[in-house]
């Protein structure tokens, strides 16, 4: 009989890709995903990774088991959902991941909506944007609540994956309160802004990809704008009057003081802020409640921030 753990723990080396970067990310010894692979070589009788010295990577025989396993590892998680749909009662730890601005506008309404299932612990973790997807189709966390600016994401659905609209969340302007433009009278010119100090998040990450864009009509910015890790971070700068920027209405959610907030004119740059659970998941009570959580989140958050606009389905 095969273990499921030890079938878990070949998928994950397959998309590790080697001993120590699993035994991280399990938070197992090197020496503890050595010795259960090689049970599991054992219990299949055959050579599942083609080990040397220095690396070891996966055998023919390998990479079919872990088709198999990813297969069998679903169809046990959605009997699981199964048997505990009839229970009706959320119950158990649902783990969420969240890019940073997304964990920090749902976690209040999202703990206040599972509130009042007290059989039910929620973990809402933060992670880079790009890592939800993965971290939901290892198993590491129930949902992802991920950010997608090209509106590519939706397209991913798959039979293992389900992806949920939430909300479309605009890029916004944020001056300081003395500066000309938070005057609403004022109409928004990015040309007249163009050689204001803008700050932005460094290159690659996703909101200075979208800075980017907005300012590509334009010629971009000049100078090259000041990078800042942190949206946090830049709120506080633009409050401090040392610069403006350009960021998405949720990140405002948290509260701002000594800011304006503009909209762009005609159609700005959007992302959508969507959850992503697996297929064999989705209807185990814990699961479900949480997702009607983030949705009931996603209509609090729309009605307060003006510019955010509800999209679930």
């Amino acid at each position: 009989m095969l273990d499921l753990r030890r079938l878990a723990l070949l998928c994950e080396f397959a998309r590790r890709g080697s001993i120590a970067a699993t035994a991280t990310s399990l938070g197992y010894s090197a020496s503890a995903v050595s010795q259960q692979l090689a049970a599991l070589e054992r219990e299949t009788g055959s050579v599942l990774l083609d080990r040397t010295s220095r690396s070891a990577q996966l055998t023919e025989a390998g990479h079919r088991l872990v088709e198999h396993a990813e297969r069998i590892l679903a169809m046990a998680e959605t009997a699981e959902s199964d048997l505990s749909a009839h229970a009706a009662t959320p119950s158990g730890r649902v783990v969420v991941t969240a890019f940073p601005t997304g964990a920090v506008a749902f976690a209040p309404v999202l703990a206040r909506s599972l509130r009042r299932h007290t059989s039910l612990t929620l973990r809402l973790r933060q992670s880079r944007s790009g890592r939800g997807m993965r971290e939901v189709q290892s198993g590491e966390v129930d949902i992802a609540l991920v950010d997608d600016w090209y509106g590519g994401l939706r397209a991913r659905n798959t039979e293992a994956l389900r992806v949920l609209p939430l909300l479309l969340d605009p890029m916004v302007l944020v001056v300081p309160r003395r500066h000309r433009m938070a005057d609403p009278s004022i109409p928004v010119d990015l040309w007249a802004l163009r050689d204001e100090p803008w700050m932005a998040t460094p290159d690659g990450e996703p909101s200075r990809m979208g800075v980017d864009r907005l300012l590509s009509d334009v010629g971009g910015a000049h100078p090259v704008p000041w990078e800042f890790e942190g949206l946090g971070t830049i709120l506080s700068l633009v409050a401090k009057g040392i610069g403006i920027a350009a960021v998405p209405a949720l990140a405002l959610a948290a509260g701002v003081r000594g800011v304006a907030v503009r909209r762009f004119p005609g159609d700005p740059v959007t992302r959508e802020v969507q959850a992503v659970v697996r297929t064999s998941s989705v209807n185990r009570p814990s699961v479900a409640a949480t997702l009607r959580a983030l949705h009931v989140a996603a209509r609090y958050l729309a009605a307060d921030l003006a510019p955010v606009r509800f999209s679930a389905e």
